[in-house]
């Protein structure tokens, strides 16, 4: 067994039917693991089986994450899929408004935290209990470049990737001597349906682009090296840490 191999761990991966939170679902199951991804529909089932079909072990779950009672009971429905053991949660689940601040409707400003940040430690939690008592564990949240700085026109985003970065310090804390990881992947501009706006608007797109010392947008495939780093024995005396997936952004 290498540092890297997660066969015969037990994995949940939230937001797992597309974009980011695909890519990583399908690294764990790459690298041994048996995972289960949650979604908001029924195509959650397809991608699970779009997954097995090459080979992997995943299963799907629909699951609301926007109140807390969905919550509870898809955490219980996956984790009874997987055997009543949990040894990785990914919370690669989110959702994004744009208004300008001043227009920004406070339901819209709820929407976000409560699917982006209370769902985020509502799962931390759950899983956190069962990984305790077990003395081991991985955590991996979905941060974001906007946990450093502002943005534009997304101010209730901002906010709950902020909160997530140090959310995933705070848990850390309490959590690190105790056996459990927790860290965070902060992702920078990807070519995903998130940002469809911004991709198609040529100037703020070419913009981007040039500040981006790699020269191109991420992709779900370049979470997969990350996810598998922070879920994996390799990264057991690694704790609260929010590391960049962004081709250098933020040090430019």
């Amino acid at each position: 067994m290498t540092s890297f191999d997660l066969t015969g761990r037990k994995a949940m991966v939230t937001g797992g039917t597309r974009g980011l939170g695909l890519g990583m679902a399908e690294a764990l199951a790459e690298a041994g693991a048996e995972v289960v991804i949650f979604g908001t529909s029924a195509k959650v089932h397809d991608v699970a089986a779009d997954l097995t079909a090459k080979g992997l072990k995943v299963q799907g779950t629909v699951c609301d994450l926007s109140e807390a009672e969905g919550r509870r009971a898809g955490f219980d429905a996956a984790l009874a899929q997987l055997g009543g053991k949990l040894d990785i949660l990914v919370n690669a689940a989110g959702i994004q408004k744009r208004h300008k601040a001043e227009d920004f409707p406070l339901s819209d400003f709820a929407d976000v935290l409560e699917v982006n940040l209370t769902a985020v430690f509502d799962f931390c939690q759950l899983a956190g209990r069962i990984m305790l008592e077990q003395g081991h564990g991985k955590i991996v949240n979905v941060a974001s470049l906007l946990s450093f700085f502002g943005g534009l026109t997304v101010p209730a985003y901002a906010a709950s990737k902020g909160g997530v970065m140090q959310l995933t310090k705070a848990l850390s804390n309490e959590w690190a001597h105790r056996g459990v990881n927790v860290n965070a992947i902060a992702p920078g501009y990807m070519a995903t349906e998130m940002n469809t706006a911004i991709l198609a608007d040529a100037g703020r797109n070419a913009e981007i682009t040039a500040r981006i010392p790699a020269r191109r947008w991420g992709t779900g495939a370049d979470m997969k090296g990350p996810t598998v780093f922070l879920a994996s024995p390799a990264s057991d005396y690694v704790h609260g840490v929010v590391l960049p997936v962004d081709g250098g952004y933020l040090g430019r």
